[in-house]
């Protein structure tokens, strides 16, 4: 079934930020311990992201760790769950860091610095979250 172009795109940028965020199990876990209140919220949130994706959790990780307006670009729960699993049979070993969080937009948006190494390749990405009823998603990576 082809992909509509928004899923496309928004597909592209998860191939990212599932890289740049999934640990496999040979990976060690996202550290929030430098961080309080907001910060450390938005922290874990990326830490749940790559604990459901090295547990291969892709219904956990549509439901639970991206923002919704991700999942309805990706043509809502049932494909987003069948995109992320086949993402997820692509990601192999990885170390990330999150080096700094900003709070912005009232409390409503944060920025995430992060650094990843990634079969041997060093990099340094953003991550955007927002805030959503049940707390911080991830929103987008570059």
């Amino acid at each position: 079934m082809p992909i509509a172009p928004a899923a496309r795109a928004l597909l592209a940028l998860l191939c990212l930020a599932l890289p740049t965020l999934a640990l496999s199990a040979c990976g060690s876990t996202v550290s929030t311990s430098g961080f309080k209140g907001e910060q450390h919220a938005a922290a874990q949130a990326i830490a749940d992201l790559q604990s459901d994706a090295t547990a291969g959790d892709e219904k956990k990780l549509c439901t639970s760790d991206l923002a919704a307006s991700v999942v309805a670009k990706l043509g809502g729960k049932k494909r987003c769950e069948k995109t992320i699993k086949t993402q997820l049979t692509e990601i192999d070993s990885l170390e990330v860091s999150v080096q700094s969080i900003q709070i912005a937009g009232g409390g409503a948006a944060a920025t995430a610095q992060v650094k990843s190494t990634y079969a041997g390749k060093k990099r340094a990405g953003t991550i955007s979250l927002v805030k959503e009823p049940k707390g911080w998603r991830i929103a987008a990576t570059s």
